[in-house]
């Protein structure tokens, strides 16, 4: 079936462009990505491994264009009406027998969801749907109208919830699963390459400004040697490295150590596989490339 968007105010020239905040370090294609999204006003899908900031690419985007921030966490028992409204018939059914509430005002047991309130919101938000992925395969296509539209009807109280202004919605996934073509021919898309070596310095440093070079630079070198691990089932993310570098100051790890010993490896790999296999690795003096 084919529709046609009801036109929404999406981005005019008063509009700032994204260009990172003091948190977040974007790469300039990521930043550019975002921009187009928020110009043509379609969701922006990011993907990447986890632990590349795809979460936190949204609240950067908030902080750096001013607007409010809506999040919506999807688990797997998530359904798109959950994002529009909840019809609180319980509550109603309750009121009316003990209650001394007005039952006959349905709207006053309407209560919107994340969708719902994005669309309501008096300003331009900027809305998270965070790991689409978790939820079930027809999820993404059950929001294709209320998006494209940007409007969905509530028939208990027969009002139509209308956005003012089209939020910039940001959607997150971790490849879980696929999503439908339909969804994604209706997204702008970007995948998060994980950081560089020079990428990460910049990124553990607005965390960590204090951190000794030394150390820095015996931390990041361990860091990407542990990821060329062969046979890791779950690879250390950035989060995991700004732990473990925390975690090396406040012991007083001494950087020459840092190579040999592996120091608190338990913050960096989370499975007793992964242990093991860097473990045999550093015992053989491998690196794990191709061997």
């Amino acid at each position: 079936m084919w529709y046609t968007a009801r036109p929404v105010k999406a981005m005019d020239s008063t509009t700032p462009t994204y260009s990172g905040t003091a948190d977040y370090i974007a790469a300039p294609d990521l930043m550019q990505t975002v921009d187009v999204a928020v110009a043509l006003g379609r969701p922006l899908l990011i993907k990447g491994e986890p632990g590349t900031g795809k979460t936190m690419l949204a609240q950067s985007i908030a902080h750096a264009l001013a607007k409010p921030l809506i999040v919506w966490n999807i688990k797997s028992t998530t359904k798109a009406q959950d994002g529009l409204y909840v019809y609180d018939t319980v509550q109603r059914l309750y009121d009316g027998q003990f209650g001394d509430h007005d039952v006959c005002d349905i709207a006053a047991y309407i209560k919107l969801g994340k969708l719902g309130e994005a669309f309501s919101h008096p300003e331009r938000v900027v809305l998270l749907i965070d790991e689409i992925d978790k939820a079930d395969l027809e999820f993404p296509n059950d929001l294709l109208w209320e998006l494209d539209q940007m409007e969905f009807f509530i028939p208990e109280t027969r009002q139509t919830v209308r956005a003012g202004q089209r939020p910039i919605v940001v959607i997150t996934s971790n490849a879980e699963k696929e999503l439908p073509d339909a969804f994604l021919r209706r997204c702008v898309f970007h995948f998060i390459e994980f950081p560089d070596p020079a990428t990460m310095r910049r990124i553990v440093r607005v965390h960590h400004p204090d951190l000794e070079d030394g150390l820095l630079d015996s931390a990041l070198e361990s860091f990407y040697r542990l990821r060329e691990v062969q046979g890791l089932q779950k690879k250390p993310s950035t989060s995991e490295l700004i732990d473990w570098v925390q975690a090396l100051a406040i012991a007083g790890v001494e950087p020459a150590r840092i190579s040999a010993r592996m120091p608190f490896l338990g913050v960096l790999l989370k499975k007793d596989k992964d242990v093991e296999a860097a473990r045999r690795d550093m015992a053989g003096g491998r690196t794990g490339r191709g061997t």
